[in-house]
């Protein structure tokens, strides 16, 4: 089975020019934690994700992979 791609957090670190450790520094997270959101390996909580939105300034559906094809 291949693994479920939940969250954007990676495509959107990209485009707004941020890095994992710039994320993990603001969160007080660990850099591998982050890594782990960003291959999708484990899930932010929603609180999480929120507060990754209000770093990046964006809204929080963005960080999600829609449903909607």
């Amino acid at each position: 089975m291949a693994k479920l791609r939940l969250n954007r957090i990676k495509i959107v670190l990209i485009e707004k020019e941020k890095s994992g450790k710039d994320l993990a520094k603001h969160l007080g997270k660990t850099e591998t934690t982050v890594s782990r959101w960003a291959r999708n390996e484990v899930q932010p909580t929603l609180e999480t994700l929120y507060e990754i939105a209000m770093y990046l300034k964006i809204d929080i559906r963005e960080l999600l992979v829609s449903t909607k094809e």
